[in-house]
């Protein structure tokens, strides 16, 4: 981690040549550097606004916008400084949103902030309060905000479930998944094992999956037929042919879609997705006649999407650092994290 909010991307990919390049912002926007603060308590850090401010009332990030010829690095600095009284000490990149609101657009490069030195008070007078993360009411938070929440809500890893040859081997990889730490899941059923198992076998894959991820207090979604989908889970994956079917948000709890361009990135967006998966960015064994993406271009797409993306492709768990830096919320994976 590093209290440098510029990392040095020039080598990601060529046609980068400066972090400025990367990171370029349309002068039409409003470029606001904003902080969720989190503890080891699962909390984030929220302050009011004022009354008779824009959206006065309204719960909201603590942030402010870049001066004249300021760093982000040196805006984050300074408005956590003036605001909370605090100084950030361990920061990485969490999401960037453009947002236009009748008056204005906004554009907000949104950090984490992992620790920090001082006790976060109100200086302005502000009310500010720490609140349960899984708590968080979209209703209280200005339309732009609601993409941090998401973000925040979601893990750094997302597991997507493989090959496997008996109930007793599913049973075993997953376990060992979720020992590791994962939180969050999808039941990835093949047209191939579907073929050649039976309905029985499949509904107690099914069973078995939710048993185990609900023994760990991790989130279950499922990518699998139609007739297993009525079946409680925490929501359904698209793949991106679901994806472009779908005129409207599915019912069902989360969602996620499979995406591979910005055509699919735009739906996925445009129907509301709580998060969407890019593939693949690099190249992988399952695929090996697919184009990879490469972080440059995985970086352009993502910039231009308010909800977060994993990277997925030939990663590893050494490889989610470089997704947060690229515009990541982390990485989806079969082979590295279903072992």
């Amino acid at each position: 981690m590093t209290t440098d909010l510029y990392y040095d991307y020039v080598n990601i990919n060529a046609e980068y040549r400066t972090c400025e390049e990367l990171y370029s912002v349309n002068k039409d926007f409003i470029h606001v550097a904003v902080a969720a603060i989190v503890n080891n308590k699962g909390e984030v850090l929220v302050s009011q606004r004022k009354q008779g401010s824009h959206l006065g009332g309204c719960w909201e990030f603590p942030g402010g916008k870049l001066e004249q010829g300021e760093s982000l690095a040196a805006a984050l600095s300074r408005e956590l400084k003036e605001e909370l009284d605090i100084e950030p000490l361990s920061t990485r990149p969490l999401i960037r949103i453009r947002h236009h609101y009748a008056e204005k657009s906004v554009l907000l490069d949104v950090w984490k902030i992992e620790s920090y030195s001082g006790s976060p008070r109100g200086v302005e007078g502000q009310r500010i309060e720490w609140c349960a993360i899984d708590r968080l009411d979209h209703n209280v938070f200005p339309p732009a905000d609601i993409p941090i929440i998401n973000a925040l809500l979601l893990p750094d890893r997302y597991l997507i479930t493989g090959q496997f040859s008996t109930a007793a081997d599913f049973e075993n990889r997953l376990s060992a998944a979720l020992h590791d730490g994962i939180e969050l899941v999808q039941l990835r059923l093949t047209h191939q094992w579907l073929r050649t198992s039976t309905e029985s076998q499949a509904l107690e894959i099914v069973e078995l999956c939710k048993s185990l991820c609900k023994q760990s207090s991790a989130r279950l979604l499922f990518n699998v037929p139609e007739q297993l989908q009525p079946l409680t889970a925490d929501g359904v994956h698209l793949n991106s042919k679901q994806l472009l079917k779908a005129k409207v948000r599915p019912d069902s709890g989360l969602v996620s879609a499979s995406c591979h361009n910005r055509l699919e990135l735009e739906h996925a967006q445009s129907i509301g997705v709580d998060f969407a998966v890019l593939s693949p960015v690099q190249k992988t064994r399952s695929h090996p006649d697919a184009q990879p993406l490469g972080w440059g271009a995985f970086h352009q797409l993502v910039d231009e999407i308010n909800v977060p993306v994993y990277a997925l492709g030939g990663l590893s768990a050494d490889d989610i650092e470089q997704a947060w830096r690229s515009g990541g919320q982390g990485i989806a994976a079969i082979g590295a994290l279903w072992k």
